[in-house]
């Protein structure tokens, strides 16, 4: 019997490096029942993926608050659950700014105190080392003490981390300047001793200990409120909702707030106010701006019957809408929670780093004792030097910088497709469709706009004009509910043409309709319908008419009346305009195009030529679409397959990426990695916006690396065996700090990202 799978997620605080996560990861993911394990330090979050008869939720937040950080459920993505996150990010970085302020205002009375004669500065006789060194030594002490007060955290959870054998970078810190503390109280204490008093003085490190806290407190600080910033995206999707509605009953208008809505409610938008929920329209008359959600420009018309979503924005006219899709049910809120889901997610790609964190903070802290070894007993430069080698070593490792290379990209680059109407489901998405070689295109809802349209009317009598022969068309049509009819009738009514009832209507089945309109009996259909009706044979060349629409992928519809032929008239799905421009540009980024369809093969051919597209595979059942991108994955293809409807589904679940329409179905938008809520023309947004992403991650891990590479050796004393210069701990620190910021910078890059 196969157990079930469930997938929870969860809020983690307490992380502050990624060897945190990546030991959560370890520890958890090694726990029965748990199938994957994925942190993501940028969101502080994690989504695991378990066996409920073997572990609980509650079982896997207890063994991640032993490693000690704090976890709790996530609640419904969007809306409560990320404001709470939000505010709770806010208080920190307020807190985080009140600790910084005196920590930085006292580094620097330390650093002046113990450097200034360095540079120039002369210090008060009462101070100075050679007049007054115990006081001189003894005023640094107190100055650091409350730097370190603010930087406690470095302390509480560097090493409860240390004892459990999970170092972390709070360790690194805790380590290298407790060390110099510890070593120069000791120093402190012998000069009130009255040993060596001079060598003493001279060998204090309080202000390193003092100047690297707050070093590197600047550095998560500014960390964090770049972090903040990673959700402007989903924030500034969260403030397209209206807070309240009024809501109509027996005529009478209440205001609500929006938690209060329920399906079924009667709303009145006014207008310049955003309709709060997804509803249909059931009185009134406006236009309704949906371009947050369409990427159009234009207002579109809506009257009773329509359907309307939330947090589009009334233009004019007073709207009553019947409310449908509710709370966490409606579009913007679905699409917040895919988004968040894709901020939270992986990229392949952050693997190494994340294998790399786990075993880097135990690496550098023996690197550390090493390096400081060996300086004292092989370079013989003394324990003052070798403490300097050992200190300076540790804090120059960052793991923050590999952790956040990835989520952070991730994050800001999910964000910003949301911004541009393109949604992607995961950072491993993300990265595929970077990879991309082939484009898969289903035709109707895709390429076309999924509903036939008159595109052409040629009138075969001339005393009759094109107005005469649409009317009385349009008007047998209005008859039948054929997809064909629809579009003649619908041409007709955007001309303004008044439509007379029709009489006798009659639809016969494979050939066309017959009805009597204004006393003229009238016939649509194709050509064995007319020829059986006994209507006038058509020439050649009105045959020629007819074949030539049907080269282009058109319907061919025979017109008569009163057994003479009228016209013929062409139906077909319309190309999308930005269809043929969007082939070219996939052509000339090197990306194979096909186009996959249950059409007839002429009609295919007609379309894929009308968009640039030679490669097509016609007559293709549901079934046999997923046989075709397998095929083409077959032959070393990576496959991006582009549709909207339910047959294509299994087709996109198949490819490498399945790219949905967000006009489309529920099932289709379900299976595809990513949704173009804009059309075609988001396709090459969502492939540009990889590309962008990708270059962007591999930066980061590019200099988050380099960083590492370069920066620990040169702390451990490489140059200096050479006759270069040591790498004080002071300079050490603040590089350490502004790798992370650099990193988390570079990734806020994307948010000006354009297609």
């Amino acid at each position: 019997m196969t157990s079930s799978i469930e997938k929870q997620q969860l809020n983690i605080t307490g992380m502050t490096c990624a060897s945190c996560s990546a030991r959560i990861e370890k520890v958890v993911g090694a726990m029965p029942g748990v199938r994957s394990m994925q942190v993501n330090l940028a969101t502080e979050s994690a989504v695991v993926a378990f066996e409920p008869e073997l572990v609980s939720p509650r079982l896997l937040r207890e063994a991640i608050e032993r490693l000690g950080f704090k976890a709790r459920v996530a609640g419904p993505t969007g809306g409560s659950d990320f404001e709470r996150q939000q505010e709770e990010a806010r208080a920190r970085l307020a807190d985080m700014a009140r600790r910084l302020y005196p920590a930085f205002a006292f580094a620097v009375l330390l650093l002046l105190l113990a450097m200034g004669e360095m540079v120039g500065l002369p210090l008060p006789l009462f101070l100075a080392p050679h007049q007054a060194p115990f006081t001189f030594a003894l005023v640094q002490f107190l100055l650091v003490l409350p730097i370190m007060w603010s930087g406690r955290n470095f302390y509480q959870l560097g090493f409860p981390a240390l004892w459990r054998g999970a170092p972390n970078m709070d360790s690194l810190i805790a380590i290298g300047t407790g060390a110099a503390f510890v070593y120069s109280v000791w120093g402190l204490i012998e000069i009130g001793l009255g040993i060596e008093i001079m060598a003493r003085v001279m060998d204090l490190y309080f202000e390193s200990a003092g100047v690297l806290i707050a070093l590197v407190s600047l550095g998560k600080y500014l960390e964090a409120r770049s972090k903040v910033r990673t959700s402007d995206a989903i924030r500034q999707l969260m403030a397209l909702i209206p807070e309240e509605a009024t809501l109509v009953v027996n005529e009478e208008q209440k205001k609500i707030p929006l938690a209060e809505i329920e399906k079924g409610d009667i709303l009145l938008v006014k207008p310049g106010e955003r309709i709060p929920v997804d509803g249909l329209v059931v009185k009134g008359r406006s236009s309704v701006d949906e371009s947050m959600l369409t990427g159009e420009a234009l207002p579109v018309a809506k009257e009773a019957g329509d359907q309307v979503v939330g947090a589009t924005l009334n233009r004019n006219g007073l709207l009553q809408v019947r409310a449908e899709k509710v709370g966490q049910d409606t579009v913007l809120a679905r699409i917040i929670a895919m988004v968040r889901e894709a901020q939270g997610s992986k990229a392949p790609i952050a693997n190494l780093a994340d294998r790399l964190s786990l075993y880097f903070v135990p690496t550098v802290m023996i690197l550390a004792i090493l390096a400081g070894l060996a300086w004292y007993f092989l370079g013989q430069t003394g324990f003052s030097f070798a403490l300097r080698i050992f200190i300076a070593v540790l804090v120059i490792a960052c793991p923050c910088a590999m952790g956040l290379a990835t989520p952070t990209s991730i994050m800001v680059g999910t964000g910003r497709g949301a911004q541009l109407g393109v949604l992607v489901k995961s950072g491993e998405a993300l990265e595929m469709a970077e990879k991309i070689s082939a484009v898969v295109f289903d035709k109707t809802g895709t390429l076309t706009h999924g509903r036939p349209e008159l595109t052409d009317l040629t009138v075969l009598v001339p005393e009759m004009s094109e107005t005469r022969v649409l009317t009385l068309v349009a008007a047998a049509e209005s008859g039948s509910e054929h997809p064909l009819a629809e579009a003649v009738v619908k041409a007709a009514r955007e001309k303004g043409l008044v439509l007379p009832e029709p009489v006798d209507f009659e639809a016969v089945i494979g050939r066309g309709i017959r009805a009597v309109v204004a006393g003229v009996a009238v016939l649509i259909g194709n050509r064995e319908f007319m020829m059986e009706s006994g209507v006038t044979p058509p020439d050649a060349g009105t045959d020629a008419i007819a074949a030539g629409f049907a080269g282009e992928g058109k319907t061919a519809l025979y017109c008569a009346a009163d057994g003479r032929l009228l016209a013929i008239l062409a139906i077909a799905d319309r190309l999308k305009p930005e269809a043929p421009a969007t082939v070219k540009a996939l052509q000339r980024l090197g990306i194979k195009v096909f186009m996959l369809t249950g059409d007839n093969e002429l009609t295919a051919r007609a379309i894929a030529a009308q968009a640039g597209i030679s490669e097509v595979f016609a007559q293709v059942l549901p079934e046999q679409k997923v046989k075709k991108v397998a095929a083409l994955q077959a032959e070393g293809f990576r496959v991006a397959m582009v549709g909207d409807g339910i047959n294509d589904a299994p087709a996109l679940a198949r490819a490498e990426v399945g790219i949905a329409m967000g006009t489309g179905i529920d099932v289709a938008i379900e299976s595809g990695d990513i949704v173009l809520m804009q059309g075609l023309t988001g396709l090459l947004t969502a492939l540009s916006l990889s590309r962008a992403t990708m270059r962007n991650i591999r930066q980061n891990l590019f200099w988050a690396f380099i960083y590492n590479i370069i920066g620990i050796p040169v702390a451990a004393g490489v140059l200096y065996l050479f006759g270069g210069p040591t790498l004080n701990p002071m300079l050490a620190g603040g590089a350490m700090a502004m790798s992370s910021v650099s990193v988390v910078s570079n990734a806020l890059r994307l948010r000006f990202f354009k297609s």
